[in-house]
């Protein structure tokens, strides 16, 4: 399972021991294509892997001003926000073909920080890179728009 999460720009740069720390706690999820795997408004504290498949992340899914933000497919994630801080969701995520998703939480994470707070300072370094990179391609989106 740990050499699923090297494809996984999250995990970069993380030594073999991290990658097998979240490994043993990781849980798959086997979705077909339409499903949600997570819901705007909702609670979260979990994060998503994609493993095989793709899937489409949006704003007031299933309302006449849906807006699809992005589409994501193998070694993309999601999640990331609620592992930073533990708010409702901002976004619904639907996968538009059969699916895997690997998930883990925030106390998986947690367990990270406790036994190597070094590799989860890497962790957490690259959830802000990651986070950066989708706010500038949206502020190019939206700037085209406008």
């Amino acid at each position: 399972m740990a050499e699923k999460f090297g494809r996984v720009p999250v995990f970069a740069g993380l030594d073999e021991a991290a990658l097998g720390l979240l490994a043993t706690r990781v849980r798959e999820l086997k979705l077909a294509a339409g499903s949600l795997a997570v819901r705007e408004g909702e609670p979260g504290n979990q994060f998503y892997a994609i493993d095989a498949g793709a899937v489409r992340v949006c704003k007031n899914f299933g309302r006449v001003d849906e807006v699809e933000l992005a589409r994501l497919g193998q070694g993309q994630s999601f999640g990331e926000m609620s592992i930073v801080e533990p708010l409702t969701r901002c976004a619904t995520v639907q996968t538009v073909s059969e699916t895997v998703l690997l998930r883990l939480s925030s106390l998986d994470f947690h367990e990270l920080y406790k036994a190597m707070p070094a590799q989860y300072s890497v962790l957490l370094l690259n959830i802000a890179r990651e986070l950066s990179r989708r706010l500038r391609r949206l502020d190019g989106v939206f700037a085209a728009l406008h």
